[in-house]
C-alpha cells in the first residue's frame, strides 16, 4: 500500500509540474521605478520586435472614471520582425494575433511590476492550428527579451484556463462581385468601420497596412490584395476587467484583421472573441463578464452590418 501511495503522489506532483495556464506572467521588483513600458519597449526594439502601439491607460482611466487602481497600466502591441510575416503568409487568420499584446501594470501601493503575454499554445488555440515552430520561436524570443528587460523577474504560468466551447476566433465574410476593385473595397470598408467603431464606443487606437510588411515594401509579391489590421479597444472593458484580472491586458487592445486573398472574392474580417479573456484570464465575476459580452455583441453587430 505504501508503494502505491508513493507512486500516486509522484504522479500527482509530476502532473502539477507540467500544468500550465494560457498566460506567461512576469513579476519583478520595481520599488525604485526604474522599469517602465518605455524601457521594455526599448528592449523589444533592440531584440527583434517592432512596436505597433503603446497606450498608457491611466490618464484615460482618470478622465472617464475619475480614478485608477494603478501606478501604471500600459497596453503594448508587438510584431516579431521576421517571424510574424512568415506566420501570416502561412495562416491568413494569424492577423488576429499580429500584433500580439503585452500587458504591463503596477498597482498603487505595490512595489511589484507585472507583465502578461499569451503562450504560443494559447495563440494556436485561438487560431485553430497546431502549436507550430513559428509560434514557439516567437514565444521563445519574446520571453527571452522580457527576461532581459525585467532583471530578476519571477516567471510563471497563469492558472489553468476555464473551459470554453464557443468559437475563440470571430470571423465574418463579405463576398465581392467579380471585377470589384480591391483598393476601392478596402477604402470603403475602412471608412465604414471607422464610423461604426465610433458609433459603438470603440477606439481604433492604431491601424496598419500589413501588406507593406508582406511585400517587404513592394519588393516581393503578396498573396493578398490587401491586409489591414486595427488595434481596437473599449475603455470601459479594460477598466472593469483590470480591477480583478489585470493580466487579461495581454488580450488588449483587440487586433482586428481585414484581408482579401488574390483569386478569391471573399473579404474576411475577424478578431479574437472575448471568450478568450474569460477563459484564459479566468474572468468569472459578473461585472467583467457583462462588459465583455456586451463588447462582443457590439463588435459582432458592426461586422454583421459591414458584411451584409
Amino acid at each position: 500500500m505504501k508503494k502505491i501511495i508513493v507512486v500516486l503522489v509522484a504522479l500527482l506532483s509530476a502532473s502539477l509540474a507540467f500544468a500550465q495556464g494560457d498566460l506567461h506572467l512576469f513579476d519583478v521588483d520595481n520599488k525604485a521605478g526604474n522599469i517602465s513600458s518605455i524601457t521594455i519597449e526599448k528592449a523589444l526594439k533592440e531584440n527583434g520586435f517592432d512596436i505597433g502601439l503603446r497606450s498608457e491607460m491611466n490618464k484615460p482611466f482618470k478622465i472617464q472614471f475619475k480614478q485608477t487602481d494603478f501606478k501604471s497600466f500600459t497596453l503594448l502591441t508587438v510584431y516579431h520582425t521576421k517571424l510574424s510575416r512568415e506566420l501570416v503568409l502561412m495562416y491568413p487568420q494569424a492577423g488576429a494575433i499580429t500584433p500580439m499584446g503585452v500587458g504591463i501594470y503596477q498597482r498603487l501601493h505595490d512595489d511589484t511590476l507585472h507583465v502578461s503575454i499569451l503562450t504560443s499554445q494559447t495563440q494556436a488555440k485561438i487560431l485553430g492550428i497546431k502549436n507550430n515552430e513559428i509560434l514557439q520561436a516567437i514565444e521563445s524570443d519574446l520571453v527571452k527579451v522580457l527576461k532581459v528587460a525585467l532583471p530578476g523577474a519571477n516567471v510563471r504560468y497563469s492558472k489553468d484556463s476555464l473551459k470554453e466551447k464557443r468559437k475563440l476566433l470571430t470571423q465574418y465574410v463579405l463576398e465581392m462581385e467579380d471585377g470589384d476593385d480591391p483598393e476601392e473595397t478596402i477604402e470603403d470598408l475602412t471608412m465604414t468601420l471607422d464610423g461604426e467603431f465610433k458609433t459603438y464606443g470603440f477606439i481604433a487606437a492604431a491601424t496598419a497596412d500589413y501588406n507593406e510588411v508582406l511585400t517587404k515594401g513592394g519588393s516581393v509579391e503578396s498573396p493578398y490584395h490587401f491586409y489591414r489590421t486595427y488595434s481596437i479597444c473599449k475603455l470601459e472593458v479594460i477598466y472593469t476587467v483590470a480591477k480583478l484580472r489585470p493580466e487579461a491586458s495581454a488580450f488588449a487592445p483587440c487586433t482586428t484583421m481585414i484581408y482579401q486573398k488574390k483569386g478569391s472574392n471573399d473579404v474576411v474580417i475577424g478578431f479574437p472573441a472575448v471568450y478568450n479573456w474569460m477563459s484564459s484570464a479566468i474572468i468569472d465575476d459578473k461585472a467583467s463578464q457583462a462588459v465583455l459580452l456586451k463588447a462582443q455583441k457590439s463588435f459582432e453587430s458592426i461586422l454583421s452590418e459591414v458584411t451584409e
